[in-house]
């Protein structure tokens, strides 16, 4: 079976169908830069882009860098324009695919689904949380491998700061930080977090996942397993065709 994932990130829009039977893209993923600002009608143009790209006319699922509740509304935009609040991104997105059938989910929380079912987190059971390093961190919290949805753990405060203001890709970039410098500030916000929610295993994701040799072996003192995610950067696709799918 075949469905079409949308991962909709701070910077960048990126889809392409998926096999569910397999947690694979079948076709290479389409990407389009995020506007900016991350309006509205700007995103919808964008995913629209990059569904038209395939041809795509069946069921499309979507990820949202943000909380959504009821479905597909949007309740927080740290990372997007804040005109995003409280809008249907179900029916927005619907109206501007022509009608097909949408669904939207918290971005980290589709990534974090298929990491559970095809990727580092099979089989595991306890606490697990995936944390995704991009414009912000995402985060997606399992126990027993039931989600607890739209944590939003990269807004914990760390020594004064929005967490993801520190820790996250862009923060990175930003600061020109070296891999093992940014790795010490990483290695901070996982004490934090270990310290609130004692998981077995954190699930490293978004684009550094790809990199995972540069930056992990400087993480110490952590008592929960540290690993990649196996999926890298296209969780957020195939979760998002999982959920519109119902799988997850």
């Amino acid at each position: 079976m075949q469905i079409f994932g949308v991962d909709i990130g701070g910077s960048g829009i990126k889809g392409a169908p998926v096999d569910l039977d397999k947690g694979e893209l079948t076709e290479e993923r389409c990407k389009v830069l995020t506007p900016h600002p991350a309006t509205p009608d700007g995103v919808a143009d964008g995913v629209k882009e990059v569904v038209d790209h395939f041809g795509w006319t069946g069921p499309v699922g979507l990820t949202f860098p943000g909380v959504v509740t009821g479905g597909s509304t949007i309740r927080t935009a740290a990372n997007v324009d804040k005109s995003w609040i409280d809008k249907d991104a179900g029916a927005l997105f619907a109206e501007r695919l022509g009608g097909l059938p949408v669904t939207v989910v918290n971005d980290a929380d589709a990534a974090g689904v298929a990491e559970m079912h095809f990727g580092a987190g099979q089989g595991r059971k306890g606490t697990v949380i995936l944390l995704t390093f991009g414009t912000g961190i995402g985060s997606a919290l399992f126990a027993n491998g039931v989600l607890v949805p739209n944590t939003e753990l990269g807004h914990l405060e760390l020594n004064g700061h929005d967490a993801e203001k520190k820790a996250s890709s862009k923060a990175k970039e930003d600061g020109e930080l070296t891999w093992e410098h940014w790795a010490h500030r990483v290695q901070k916000y996982l004490a934090h977090v270990e310290m609130l929610f004692s998981p077995e295993l954190f699930i490293i994701g978004g684009g550094v996942s790809r990199k995972a040799d540069k930056f992990l072996h400087f993480i110490e003192d952590i008592k929960a397993e540290i690993v990649p995610a196996q999926l890298q950067n296209n969780a957020g696709i195939v979760g998002a065709a999982m959920h519109a799918a119902g799988d997850d």
